[in-house]
């Protein structure tokens, strides 16, 4: 869209289209949007592009100049997704997000510039295995949540299930280190790449910005333990430093009644205004006509009231090349464990075990329906490493060799602790190929 002049910025530009509303209807297709009826701008358009004071232009202006001069580091910063956002759409986002205080807003830049050294030195992990310690689809089997289509406005939509988070199956597959390096991966690499793919596609789409639901459906008060909390603060503080205003909207549906209580805590790590984005719906009708409203229903996944792919089968779709089916289950051991898998005609199973127990347990992989048929003997599993958030877990493959099918294999582990002691828990990773 190039570079705006005064009056653009307060006006709005000819073919240019001003920042989409979070609930878009379809008369709303002009360039600009009206004043209300106070002669106040419309709080969704208030600080974008076509929507300025003169004050605020001229707080634009001195941002834009200072951009310019530093260069470098900090330039990279404020256009994290590159050029292609556009000049106008990326600074007014880092001024809305600390009111056009231009202070406030160069003193949160340098911040974010120093949070994001570390990640920038290793290009934000472009290997996502190599920041979580494990396939991304052993993570998403413990904490669900996929980029499915886009809103009515163009931006991507977002689906996480916190209600499903298995606290103990993360902890034995990574470390919260793994969680944000990984986090950093999505936001640089995936989540950008949805973005300027759209706007290819979609030279007026300007809103970098996401549109997201989050369903705590099945949540219960005992996986709101602070490992839980410490995986969610880590992921928003994140956000709200180095991405500002790319929340459009967040639905937070199938919230239990005692959430109302986290969601005090939770509005305590992110700014009144971005707050204001947020609805809480806890009825289904009410929430999938709410979804409706935002997103096209070829858009939609089925199990949340749309015609696309269900979100469970897109999840289990996403796997490592080679990889037909995967299978991911916690098993708790005390004295003894297991698990089964059925592995079809001109298949082949690989097993592998994670975990941080300090006791030792034997693994073997037999045939269920024939036990004197045993396909990996006596694998010996035992966490070896430190017992921080940020120490790595245990890897062991439990198979040498892919184990061929037809075959319902059945992974056993069995403790050599203590007979009053518990081993405690291991993470069996089945990928059929």
């Amino acid at each position: 869209s190039g570079e705006w002049t005064s009056e653009e910025l307060m006006q709005g530009k000819a073919g240019v289209p001003s920042s989409p509303p979070s609930s878009p209807s379809k008369s709303m297709k002009k360039s600009t949007r009206k004043l209300a009826a106070s002669g106040k701008v419309d709080p969704m358009d208030w600080g974008t592009p076509g929507h300025l004071t003169e004050e605020e232009v001229a707080t634009f202006m001195k941002f834009r100049d200072e951009v310019e001069k530093r260069g470098g580091e900090f330039k990279s910063t404020v256009y994290s997704f590159g050029d292609i956002e556009g000049e106008a759409f990326c600074l007014t986002r880092w001024l809305r997000a600390r009111k056009f205080k231009y202070d406030d807003v160069i003193a949160m830049i340098e911040e974010a510039t120093e949070v994001r050294t570390s990640a920038r030195g290793q290009d934000f992990y472009p290997d996502p295995v190599q920041a979580l310690g494990c396939e991304p689809s052993v993570f998403m089997a413990q904490y669900p949540q996929l980029y499915h289509g886009h809103a009515k406005n163009g931006c991507p939509v977002f689906i996480s299930k916190p209600g499903v988070l298995n606290v103990d199956g993360m902890e034995c597959i990574t470390t919260l280190d793994g969680i944000l390096k990984f986090h950093w991966h999505v936001m640089m690499h995936d989540y950008t790449s949805r973005l300027k793919k759209h706007k290819e596609a979609n030279p007026d789409f300007v809103n970098f910005q996401c549109v997201t639901v989050i369903d705590l459906e099945h949540l219960s008060t005992s996986q709101l333990n602070q490992r839980a909390l410490s995986i969610l603060k880590t992921q928003t503080a994140i956000d709200s430093v180095c991405f500002p205003e790319t929340m459009n909207k967040t639905l937070v549906i199938n919230a239990p009644r005692f959430f109302s209580l986290t969601w005090n805590i939770i509005k305590g790590w992110i700014d009144p205004r971005t707050a204001g984005k947020i609805e809480l719906i806890s009825n289904r009708k009410n929430w999938e006509a709410r979804l409706r409203e935002l997103v096209d229903v070829d858009q939609l996944p089925s199990d949340y009231g749309g015609k696309g792919m269900a979100t469970t089968a897109t999840l289990a779709s996403d796997v490592p090349k080679g990889v037909m089916k995967q299978k991911h289950e916690l098993v708790h051991v005390r004295t003894s464990g297991s698990s089964s898998v059925e592995v079809p005609a001109g298949g082949s199973l690989h097993v592998t075990v994670f975990t941080r127990s300090q006791t030792e347990v034997i693994i073997s992989v037999v045939d269920e329906t024939s036990k004197s048929k045993v396909y990996a003997e006596g694998v010996s599993v035992k966490h070896t490493g430190g017992s921080g958030d940020n120490d790595k877990p245990t890897s062991v493959v439990i198979t040498k060799e892919h184990i061929k099918g037809p075959v319902k294999a059945k992974i056993k582990i069995q403790s050599k602790g203590g007979r009053f002691s518990t081993a405690g828990n291991y993470m069996v990773a089945c990928n059929i190929y």
